[in-house]
């Protein structure tokens, strides 16, 4: 499994969010370098964002997650295009998972298991 991890919940469906778009990107100096990018799969999960057994740079990343294009797929308007998480991943041997609760007006994330 990769070293960082995401999990995307539809909160206004009550259902995972299949489909959503997920870039991980590192900072590198003033700007970010793409590091990995794909789809959260039928269970709203993208476990396979790093390739197993790829230690994890110590930096600062972001997932920035395409909501617009999973609303639009949805039939339904957003106000947040795009939702951007920033973290500190300071230990290479440790896994972060990084959770999205997802609606067309609402979010919000945290340290998952």
């Amino acid at each position: 499994m990769s070293a960082i991890t995401t999990h995307v919940l539809d909160t206004a469906s009550g259902r995972p969010a299949r489909g959503v778009p997920v870039a991980l990107e590192r900072r590198e100096g003033e700007g970010w370098t793409a590091v990995a990018k794909g789809t959260t799969d039928s269970d709203g999960r993208l476990q396979t964002l790093l390739p197993d057994g790829k230690e994890l740079t110590p930096g600062t990343y972001r997932l920035v997650f395409d909501t617009a294009s999973y609303f639009r797929a949805a039939g339904s308007a957003t106000f947040f295009p795009e939702v951007l998480i920033l973290f500190e991943a300071r230990d290479p041997k440790q896994r972060y998972h990084v959770p999205l609760l997802l609606s067309p007006y609402g979010y919000s994330t945290y340290r998952g298991s």
